[in-house]
């Protein structure tokens, strides 16, 4: 790998690190009785912000209760995205392409089923209600948008990524933008040998 690649291979390694700081994504809830709004904020191990307050709402339309100790995936992402800092800097510093190329192409396959995960999560929590719920509505579904806006009744419900996300994404990008000029300077060499 060209020594500009490798430094963008590890900074985009480094990058990851953020995850452990800031929180990936935060669903933001509005409604009259909520003028302030309510924020949920998914962090790679845990949920925080106005969980319980949003779990009380929940129940009176039959959503299960968000609790962070059901989620499997709370206890394994530290150890994935650490494994992806600590893989990164080292293929970063021994500068192999094909590696790199295979780590790319792990993190972004990874991040396609992080993506369906979550959409799957939200899906789950907003179409498997409880029948005994004190609030029914015929053919209601309280889905959260997986990113952008969508109305819930009287509740305006935004998602989209927040710190930990955005550095996530920006970690993705330089990765595949390395991964492209990596690839451009192979055909170049070849075509120059040839």
């Amino acid at each position: 790998m060209k020594r500009s690649s490798r430094i963008l291979a590890c900074f985009s390694a480094i990058l990851l690190l953020a995850t452990f700081k800031f929180p990936f994504w935060v669903i933001y809830l509005i409604a009259p009785q909520y003028p302030e709004g309510l924020e949920m904020f998914i962090w790679l191990h845990k949920v925080s912000g106005d969980v319980e307050t949003i779990n009380g709402l929940n129940h009176y339309i039959g959503m299960s209760i968000i609790d962070e100790n059901t989620f499997v995936e709370f206890k394994v992402l530290p150890y994935i995205i650490s494994f992806f800092i600590l893989s990164g800097l080292l293929i970063g510093i021994l500068g192999r392409r094909t590696l790199f190329m295979i780590w790319t192409a792990t993190l972004v396959l990874f991040s396609f089923l992080a993506v369906y995960d979550f959409w799957h999560w939200e899906y789950a929590y907003g179409h498997h209600l409880d029948p005994d719920a004190p609030i029914k509505i015929e053919n209601m579904s309280y889905q959260p948008p997986l990113i952008g806006y969508k109305k819930l009744l009287n509740f305006e419900a935004y998602s989209y990524p927040h710190g930990g996300g955005w550095f996530y994404i920006s970690s993705v990008s330089i990765a595949l933008l390395t991964a492209g000029i990596e690839l451009k300077h192979k055909a170049h060499k070849k075509k120059v040998h040839v």
